[in-house]
């Protein structure tokens, strides 16, 4: 996570237009009240917990645009009145060069259709047709469309599985692409429906970036986080041919036990879904961002950073796969 950097005004030091008490120490060392005022509501209730951080939250007027103890777990902005997505962790397998493969450098990347791979190879993901619509809106400017931004997007198949790291796929590069949005925000990819792999409810990764020239470069995205999908749909699909072993793993959890979604049920990240098993569907998400913050890359539920969960081949879904060779892929 980047360290968030003061601005020099006339008037000395200052961060999201707020002086700093201590100017010669870190925008992290200014004390508790100046960290009430700068934390998003998500993370300051996951650092003051429970009943009592939303009281300390209320006394210390957070300005966080009257959201309701439902949307506490994120930030919201007093002039737009939008809750922004919560800021989650981009996983083990984002190739997005944290953690060793980069594919947003390659020719091929921007593509709305991205089930297939794209370069040395044509092999393509199986599965239910999904197609996903991300609405990307910038709360700090009265909720407007944030034209213009790039959009990556990734995902495990069928399987469970993410190319260019899991065994047997490391050479694929589907379900992976960019879009770059329209005057009213938006993008749209064409998919498949991912897999509910142990310890992770069914979601899709997206990163947004403010252009297309931006996208190699990690440390300028504007936000990480993710989209859930419902249950009845995911219920649907999964009782198709090819997604037998995706219904024990469902079975096994709920949005609120999700190592990612469990802090507020999902509430903020969970796509309005249309369609059936037999046409596809259609999965729609709003993504207000508050472009003025710092992405925090996220935290599970408890406060651990990355969060657990693991995939069919034993990687945890939201840490560093064990035993990654030199491109990051698990062992089998």
């Amino acid at each position: 996570m980047r360290k968030p950097k003061p601005q020099q005004t006339p008037d000395g030091p200052a961060y999201q237009g707020r002086l700093l008490p201590n100017p010669g120490e870190e925008v992290v060392d200014q004390g508790l009240g100046f960290d009430l005022g700068t934390l998003s509501r998500r993370r300051a209730l996951s650092f003051l917990g429970g009943v009592g951080g939303m009281a300390a939250l209320a006394a210390c007027g957070s300005g966080s645009g009257g959201a309701t103890a439902g949307e506490g777990t994120a930030s919201a902005s007093s002039s737009s009145g939008l809750t922004e997505i919560p800021d989650e962790t981009n996983g083990p397998y984002p190739a997005d060069g944290t953690n060793g493969v980069n594919v947003l450098d390659k020719d091929g990347i921007v593509r709305q259709d991205i089930r297939s791979s794209f370069g040395d190879s044509t092999t393509t993901a199986p599965g239910i047709p999904l197609t996903f619509e991300f609405t990307v809106l910038d709360i700090v400017n009265d909720g407007k469309p944030l034209a213009g931004a790039a959009v990556y997007a990734w995902q495990c198949d069928r399987d469970g599985n993410y190319s260019l790291y899991s065994s047997d796929i490391e050479n694929e590069n589907y379900l992976r692409g960019v879009q770059v949005a329209d005057s009213d925000g938006r993008v749209k990819f064409a998919s498949v429906f991912p897999a509910c792999y142990p310890g992770r409810w069914p979601h899709v990764h997206f990163e947004v970036y403010p252009g297309l020239d931006s996208i190699t470069d990690y440390d300028k995205r504007l936000s990480t986080s993710q989209m859930a999908l419902p249950k009845d749909v995911c219920d649907t699909v999964f009782a198709t041919d090819g997604y037998e072993s995706s219904v024990e793993n469902l079975s096994k959890l709920t949005l609120k036990t999700d190592n990612v979604f469990g802090d507020d049920g999902g509430v903020h990240q969970l796509a309005t879904t249309t369609g059936s098993a037999k046409t596809g569907y259609t999965a729609k998400l709003t993504v207000p961002i508050d472009t003025t913050t710092e992405p925090t890359a996220g935290n599970a539920p408890g406060g651990a950073p990355g969060g657990g969960g693991q995939t069919p081949s034993g990687a945890p879904a939201d840490g560093p796969p064990p035993g990654s060779g030199p491109t990051g892929s698990p062992d089998s």
